[in-house]
């Protein structure tokens, strides 16, 4: 048999690659803020509301699994009956909060942000601590536009001056509307 098709013979001897279209029609839009925000702060609010309107929009969210605004944001988007995807620092699944309907171990800690972020079309960035300013730059870097509801505001000198790719958003209506259309 000749190699490099990446096929498995089948009992004629032959090899045949069939393309598949793809299975992710759907956007996926990752959202990144503290762990350490409570239920009556106000990032977890509009959290919340921010997955509860990205599942009514039929989009996937990712976040890191993890409490806060991942959690607030996991709870919105499956009690709209959407999906939440928690890509997590460590080893254990069992580790996502319980609002998660998949959840990615990767066992790199903080290096884990960038998967959050590269997992999704934009990312939506509710208030947050440094841990979210990275998951922000990792998103520039990568191209994707970040929306930030109450968050970082960024700036800096020559072509990065005003933050460029980085949208400011005041409601959780308004920061889905821009993960979901950034260009306007």
């Amino acid at each position: 048999m000749s190699g490099g098709g990446g096929g498995r013979p089948h009992n004629s001897g032959e090899v045949r690659l069939t393309p598949t279209p793809s299975a992710r029609n759907a956007h996926q839009i990752s959202v990144v803020g503290s762990s350490r925000c409570g239920e009556d702060s106000e990032s977890w609010k509009l959290a919340e509301d921010v997955g509860r309107l990205l599942a009514e929009a039929g989009v996937t969210v990712v976040c890191g699994g993890g409490p806060g605004v991942m959690e607030a944001v996991a709870r919105g988007a499956t009690e709209a009956g959407g999906t939440a995807i928690g890509i997590l620092p460590g080893d254990d699944p069992d580790a996502a909060n319980p609002h998660c309907t998949h959840a990615v171990a990767t066992g790199v800690g903080q290096a884990r942000n960038l998967a959050v972020v590269a997992s999704a079309d934009a990312t939506i960035a509710v208030g947050g601590e440094w841990g979210t300013l990275a998951e922000i730059a990792h998103a520039r870097n990568l191209g994707r536009p970040v929306i930030a509801l109450r968050s970082w505001q960024v700036s800096g000198i020559g072509d990065m001056e005003g933050g460029p790719g980085v949208l400011r958003a005041e409601t959780a209506a308004e920061a889905v509307t821009l993960a979901l259309d950034p260009a306007g």
